[in-house]
């Protein structure tokens, strides 16, 4: 079931963005280069700026309805907005910019108290502090805070995590994963490919003003053909995990769709969910299952679908089990193995190759 719908044409002279999407609750990514048109997508949804034509719905409610000339004002729309700069305001507490958002929540709104949202941001020995005594982190945890406690239905983020450095954006990812799981829909904006891997459960591709691809993440991101759009270098396939065990040698065998992984970390115990991004140039490919390698993890599949770059890669999928899988190889590879759809082939994955930039909560 859509819980967001979102149908924007405006034509500004030198760029003209015409998108329609759907989405169910949870993360929606927006995903693009710079100038694709994410930002004017989010501040149309917020009510910022009008379109010339458009419709958005969030929740069952009409925001935007142009050829009916319906056109909620902002503070009507019940939209929560966090910035890739915080906005906090410097001369009041944690706890009074907290309950900043808190005095726009309508009455009887659902929506998660000011307690839930401290524990679950980790700032309640924060609520005294002004901002400018905050790390980037903890401002960015503030000012989401903010938002939630307004009870929007429907929470926008422009790039959160753009100003921050490695380490405070990993900070920052426990959160929004938390965040995803709690069913309000967010439609997230990134031009990293790596947080929507890890965060999003649909993915809405922007180029140029216009949708390239909407759907479930796993199969945005599993496509060879979008590949190019997605990094490059940096594509790559999320699968669902889970542990199964933590060997004696402090090795973690995840269980997936595709077959065993193994991986020298991941957050949780036995039993936790994960889901865990493999990089497509990470994948080595072989028709026979091959024999005195050091890497722990082969995966027997079939090449379903075969993409030509034009500087001499391409990127292949393959089928494992229940889930999709990319390899970026050199086309002199594909031709030297014989490879095309119909083919078996074993995916080879080394342990270190999986890091813990790659594994998040599901």
């Amino acid at each position: 079931m859509a819980e967001l719908e979102v149908a924007l044409t405006q034509d500004f002279g030198g760029f003209a963005l015409n998108v329609a999407f759907e989405a169910p609750s949870g993360v929606t990514a927006l995903f693009g280069p710079s100038g694709a048109g994410k930002t004017t997508i989010v501040n149309a949804v917020a009510g910022l700026t009008v379109p010339q034509q458009g419709r958005v719905t969030a929740r069952g409610t009409l925001l935007l309805d142009t050829a009916a000339g319906v056109n909620l004002p902002p503070r009507r729309r019940r939209v929560g907005y966090v910035f890739q700069e915080p906005r906090l305001f410097p001369h009041l507490s944690v706890r009074t910019n907290l309950l900043y958002g808190a005095h726009f929540a309508p009455k009887g709104a659902e929506g998660p108290s000011f307690d839930r949202v401290v524990e679950m941001l980790g700032i309640g020995a924060l609520l005294t502090r002004r901002p400018g005594a905050l790390s980037g982190g903890e401002k960015a945890r503030v000012s989401i805070g903010r938002a939630l406690l307004a009870k929007p239905r429907l929470l926008l983020m422009d790039e959160p995590l753009a100003a921050l450095d490695a380490a405070r954006r990993e900070e920052i990812l426990p959160f929004l994963e938390g965040l995803r799981d709690a069913g309000l829909p967010v439609l997230y904006v990134s031009h990293a490919i790596a947080e929507v891997a890890r965060l999003a459960q649909t993915l809405v591709l922007i180029e140029g003003g216009r949708l390239r691809a909407a759907g479930p993440a796993s199969e945005i991101l599993a496509d060879p053909a979008l590949a190019p759009l997605l990094g490059g270098g940096e594509a790559g396939t999320i699968l669902a995990a889970r542990i199964a065990e933590i060997a004696p040698d402090g090795l973690i065998r995840l269980e997936t769709g595709a077959g065993p992984v193994w991986v020298s970390e991941a957050p949780g115990g036995p039993g936790a969910a994960l889901r865990l991004r493999i990089h497509a140039s990470d994948v080595i490919l072989s028709r026979t299952r091959p024999e005195g390698l050091s890497a722990l993890n082969i995966l027997q599949g079939t090449v379903t679908r075969i993409e030509n770059e034009p500087n001499g890669r391409a990127f292949v999928q393959l089928k494992l089990g229940e889930e999709a899988l990319l390899a970026r190889l050199t086309q002199r590879s594909v031709a030297a193995l014989g490879l095309a759809p119909g083919v078996a082939a074993h995916a080879i994955l080394k342990t270190v190759a999986v890091s813990r930039d790659d594994l998040g909560g599901a």
